[in-house]
């Protein structure tokens, strides 16, 4: 690409289409036509030599070469843009929508906090909550479907570059079963007794596969796992009316969960524990709106 010949509105064009990841929506923020924003599109193909932008369902996502044009670029747009417009977000006056994509068991601890801090500071901001899973957080944040994701990764799978994220809080794991269950009467569980009591236990992708049991077959062992349910809520609830027990997680002065007819004790085999962090696409650094509400939700819950 020829500097001198450069013209670098377009480059404005290719923000837009990484950000809001569709040709319509990216004509829309710059209030420019979608033949405009088309054409803009060809001459940055022929300017890089690349498609850039392929279609994906009813958007476009970016080619490998336009995600390694985007880091540097963003970092150049980002300073352009404080320099010229300043780094001021007015989130009291802001009407903007995001969404996040969590679990039950997160947004329960995440979405009362969020929301009231939300309706003092930001009043006018829409915030959505979507059902989602360490299994297929990564694909909706690259969909554009979700501006931001909450939850523990799974580190056995590979981190996809375009992945940013930021530490929260640390998720210890805690047995729970009915008030009453005579397991509950132990000073301490034997470890064969738990594992031959009957388990129920929480699967979000719906198959039989859960932390735990991974934790379990790691050290040759196995326990009598009877049910799975798909919301954390259900598990709690199976738990309070029956005699079946659950390793659930436990985040220490951020619970929301109602101990009523339930008791809590140490598992006879410690899980390790996880961290929970906030996840977003890289299309969204140079993104003021999004900056403000990250670290809006890093002030909230990051936990040492």
């Amino acid at each position: 690409m020829n500097y001198r010949n450069a013209d670098l509105n377009l480059l404005k064009v290719f923000e837009a289409l990484m950000t809001e990841g569709s040709v319509t929506r990216a004509a829309r923020k710059l209030s420019l036509t979608q033949p405009t924003v088309s054409n803009a599109l060809s001459r940055l193909r022929e300017t890089f030599d690349d498609p850039l932008f392929v279609r994906n369902g009813t958007g476009v996502r970016p080619t490998r070469r336009a995600a390694e044009l985007w880091t540097p670029l963003a970092r150049s747009l980002h300073a352009i843009r404080g320099m010229l417009e300043g780094e001021a977000f007015d989130a009291s006056h802001s009407d903007a929508q995001l969404t996040i994509t969590m679990s039950d068991y997160v947004s329960c601890i995440v979405a009362p906090r969020l929301l009231d801090r939300l309706g003092e500071v930001a009043p006018g901001i829409q915030c959505h909550a979507s059902p989602g899973t360490v299994v297929d957080f990564c694909h909706t944040l690259n969909d554009n479907k979700a501006d931001f994701a909450i939850g523990a990764y799974n580190d056995e799978v590979q981190r996809p570059g375009f992945l940013r994220s930021r530490r929260l809080w640390s998720v210890n794991f805690a047995c729970f079963m009915r008030s009453g269950h005579p397991l509950g009467k132990l000073e301490k569980m034997p470890l064969k007794k738990f594992l031959n009591a009957r388990h129920v236990d929480v699967s979000l992708s719906g198959n039989s596969s859960v932390i735990y049991d991974r934790v379990l077959r790691s050290r040759g062992l196995e326990r009598n796992l009877v049910a799975t349910v798909s919301h954390y809520d259900a598990a709690y609830e199976v738990v309070r009316r029956s005699d079946l027990i659950a390793v659930l997680p436990w985040s220490e002065g951020l619970e929301t969960v109602r101990m009523t007819g339930l008791r809590r004790v140490a598992p006879p085999l410690a899980a390790p524990p996880r961290t929970v962090e906030l996840f977003w696409h890289e299309r969204h650094e140079t993104s003021v709106l999004h900056q403000w509400f990250g670290n809006l939700l890093v002030a909230m819950f990051a936990r040492d």
